[in-house]
Formats: structure tokens, C-alpha cells, sequence
């Protein structure tokens, strides 16, 4: 239980990509971690494979200050949430921190918003915003998950346990 009591919010709205949600949660949820299901409202939220996801917090009360990391899962979410500067404000707080930003398939899309992204660095995806990540000065690499920096990313929802062990590793990583 390497991430004992360490709070990780994840971002989610109406058709988060439910396995990129609910499996990293629980991988989280097995080293210890405090995994916080943030979202702009507590209203549930069913996931783009029908699954139901119930908040346990408002985004707007999330603090970077005691944020252990965020990861943004993907599917129609990111898509929803990128358009709020709250959102992009603890995506903002947290990459400035230099703590893990966990960001797999379209979960890039909020990232880009969040400004984020610096010019010439890796990054991956989902290949339906390779174009938003090239054009926000990235370059796309097709790859199953990776370590740039601060941030974890991860391609696909085939590609979640790659991206999960990026993930722990980098966590765990940030404890030493």
C-alpha cells in the first residue's frame, strides 16, 4: 500500500470512458490511495459505456495544495469539462507543482486547454485528438503509455494497463 492516505482526484463528467475511470481507480484504490471522483456537480454520472459514477466532491473544491495527483480519463468528458475555467485552473495548479497529472485517450483535450502542453514535448492519445495535441505544439507518439515529465499518459482503453503501471510508478516515484 505504497500511496497510503495519498488523495488523487479524477475528473469526470457525463461519458467519461468508464474503464479508463473505474480500472485505474481501483489500481489506485489498491496501493492505498484516496481516490477522489471530482465532477461539476454531484449529480451521477453514467459513463460512456453505461456505467454510473456518483462524485464525491465538486471540482471548484478541489486545492492542488492537497491534491496528491489528478488524472483526467477520457471518452466524451474532457470534451465537456475543457470548456470550464475551474477545471482547467487544478489542471493548471497541478502541472505548475510538478505533481502527477495522469492523462489517457481524450483526457489530452482538457490538457491542451489547460495549456499545459509545451512545444516539441511527447505526448499520446487517443488518434481522435492527435491533431488538437500536434497543433498545440506536441508530438504524438504511438505508444502504449509513457512518463513526460510530471505528466503520465496513456493511449487507449487496451492500453490501461500500461498506462496504470506509468502511473503507480510515477506516484510511487513522487513519495522518495
Amino acid at each position: 500500500m505504497r500511496l497510503q492516505g495519498k488523495k488523487i482526484a479524477m475528473l469526470i463528467a457525463e461519458g467519461v470512458e468508464d474503464y479508463e475511470y473505474f480500472v485505474p481507480m481501483m489500481r489506485l484504490q489498491e496501493e492505498g490511495a484516496q481516490v477522489l471522483s471530482a465532477s461539476l456537480d454531484l449529480k451521477p454520472v453514467k459513463g460512456k459505456n453505461g456505467l454510473t459514477i456518483t462524485p464525491d466532491t465538486l471540482i471548484e473544491s478541489l486545492n492542488a495544495d492537497e491534491l496528491f495527483a489528478i488524472i483526467i480519463p477520457g471518452g466524451f468528458a474532457p470534451d465537456k469539462l475543457r470548456r470550464y475555467d475551474v477545471v482547467k485552473n487544478i489542471v493548471k495548479k497541478m502541472d505548475d507543482a510538478k505533481k502527477i497529472v495522469g492523462i489517457i485517450c481524450h483526457g489530452g483535450s482538457t490538457a491542451i486547454s489547460a495549456g499545459i502542453i509545451k512545444k516539441g514535448q511527447r505526448v499520446t492519445g487517443s488518434t481522435g485528438i492527435k491533431d488538437d495535441l500536434v497543433n498545440a505544439g506536441a508530438v504524438w507518439a504511438d505508444e502504449a503509455a509513457f512518463r513526460e515529465g510530471n505528466q503520465v499518459w496513456g493511449r487507449v482503453v487496451a492500453d490501461i494497463p500500461d498506462f496504470n503501471r506509468e502511473l503507480v510508478k510515477a506516484l510511487v516515484e513522487g513519495l522518495s
